[in-house]
């Protein structure tokens, strides 16, 4: 084929669709943006807020499908958010600080803490999931998972203050229920028991109430699924059936350490 065949051929192969990649580099960008406004000491509130209300307004302008004038009141509705997004953020800081031995100031939780980051991007991205803006808030979730190693869905819902140590390899689904004072160590799953597309508008994923720890590794399923206040969930486990409050869950694989004859 000559090049002006392949690029006929590819040309038509792209008419499926009107993606605009530019909307994924400006979502990373008014992420970013967004973080450092909230977060940084120094950062100049009128001018910094000026500054995402412009990147927030030209993505929206992309992923909005509902009316102009809908999609012109978005930004005021996510705006007046903001603050109680803050608030909610600044208890999950204060509870990682709490529980984890390893840190040393709430400064290192903010600026070094990748559980922290994908929380607080969580928490952002979950206001514009309840805006509709179900693209947007997918974009912003997928760049914290590419970040951080932690894929939380901006539709799930979890209340403050929550506490995610390590961060790599958490996958928390779209309708999971998490309520406050939860510890989660890498590697934990709160998934679907099964996928189906005729499931989209039913909860597929678990309910976690308050004071529960999950360890490394754990495996949660299924939208009937809770584990019971107060319990721990044990690192390994493997759970698609509802846990009743203050239980331990453990893997009862048994080790066994031989030593080698010489």
């Amino acid at each position: 084929m000559s090049k002006d065949q392949i690029i006929n051929s590819i040309s038509s192969l792209k008419k499926h669709s009107c993606l605009n990649y530019g909307i994924k580099t400006k979502t990373e960008a008014f992420t970013e943006k967004l973080f450092y406004t909230l977060f940084d000491s120094n950062a100049p509130l009128d001018e910094s807020i000026d500054e995402i209300e412009k990147q927030f307004k030209e993505i929206a302008s992309i992923a909005c499908n509902k009316t102009n004038i809908l999609c012109d009141t978005v930004w005021e509705k996510f705006l007046e958010k903001l603050p109680k997004v803050l608030e909610k953020l600044n208890q999950d800081a204060a509870y990682i600080l709490q529980n984890d031995p390893a840190s040393n100031a709430i400064e290192e939780i903010y600026l070094a803490y990748p559980g922290f980051y994908a929380i607080a991007i969580y928490r952002l991205s979950h206001e514009l999931y309840l805006l509709d803006l179900l693209l947007f808030s997918r974009l912003m979730s997928e760049y914290a998972h590419r970040i951080t190693g932690t894929d939380i869905h901006a539709g799930a819902t979890i209340a403050s203050p929550f506490f995610i140590d390590h961060a790599t390899g958490i996958v928390i689904g779209e309708t999971t229920v998490i309520e406050k004072n939860v510890k989660i160590y890498q590697g934990v799953t709160l998934g679907a028991l099964s996928v189906s597309k005729d499931m989209k508008n039913s909860k597929r994923h678990p309910t976690v109430e308050k004071n529960v720890c999950i360890y490394a590794n754990a495996t949660i399923l299924g939208g009937q699924t809770t584990i019971g206040k107060n319990s721990i969930i044990g690192g390994n486990t493997w759970i698609t059936k509802s846990i009743p409050s203050n239980s331990v869950v453990t893997n009862t694989t048994i080790t066994e350490v031989k030593i080698k004859e010489l």
